[in-house]
């Protein structure tokens, strides 16, 4: 009797053994998380991956410019040539970077102040909802056409707390979920911490790059583990609710 009873007190409720509607609730968050991070992926890629592929960078060398900086450009200029190279006619372009060369003067932003009211200040102002530096003022533009030093602290402080609380939400939820699985503890537990592991690997690395590039390949790989972990407890937990045949709906450990 007491060995029965320990049998059972083992035993734990997984995906299988959940009413339908659970899953089906289950099965609808892990899809619409799936689909976010796809379309993340697109905007990370049609603004960084793109822009650094236009301007003749590789995915490294774009991850540190975005964060160490190009020290001997501004990221005017760095902008001009990636990310915004699309914005503007090279007449434009060459208009503002010589600008910059003869010293980024007061006098001189007259010349250019037509072109940033017209093309930049509609996205690049504080009430835009944007998250990108304004250009409303010679004071804002001068701000970029000095040297490239990447991200500033307020930056990064900006983003890395919006992306740890945000990620960890998520992973806090996909991964509860996924805890109900049946594939062994011991993988279950690597792959719940595994997308936590990820995110500071990638945020972290963010300000180690900013001071010795080399990081820059940490930033990268921290991005990948976290999108196949993320995906690994998406498909599992998907497979499992509706496609898993044979075997007991309940596990044990």
């Amino acid at each position: 009797m007491a060995q029965g009873e320990s049998t059972s007190s083992r035993r734990r409720l997984t995906l299988r053994g959940l009413p339908l509607t659970i899953r089906w609730l289950f099965s609808c968050f892990l899809v619409t998380i799936g689909l976010g991070y796809l379309f993340a992926l697109v905007y990370l890629f049609l603004i960084d991956v793109e822009a650094q592929r236009k301007a003749g960078l590789g995915l490294v060398q774009g991850t540190i410019i975005k964060y160490y900086g190009n020290r001997g450009d501004t990221r005017m200029e760095a902008a001009l040539n990636g990310a915004m190279a699309d914005m503007v006619d090279p007449a434009e372009k060459a208009g503002v970077i010589g600008w910059i060369r003869n010293g980024a003067t007061e006098a001189g932003y007259d010349a250019i102040r037509p072109l940033f009211e017209k093309k930049c200040v509609s996205c690049h102002s504080p009430g835009s909802g944007y998250s990108v530096p304004p250009l409303t003022s010679y004071e804002e533009v001068h701000r970029l056409a000095e040297p490239d030093l990447g991200e500033s602290f307020r930056a990064l402080s900006r983003v890395s707390h919006i992306h740890l609380f945000g990620m960890s939400f998520i992973f806090m939820f996909t991964g509860m979920i996924f805890a109900l699985t049946e594939i062994h503890q011991y993988l279950r537990l690597v792959i719940i911490g595994l997308p936590f592991l990820a995110v500071w690997m990638d945020i972290g690395s963010w300000w180690f790059t900013k001071y010795q590039p080399i990081f820059a390949y940490t930033v990268i790989i921290g991005g990948a583990l976290m999108g196949t972990a993320l995906a690994a407890q998406i498909l599992i937990s998907l497979w499992e609710m509706w496609l898993k045949k044979g075997g007991n709906a309940h596990g044990t450990e």
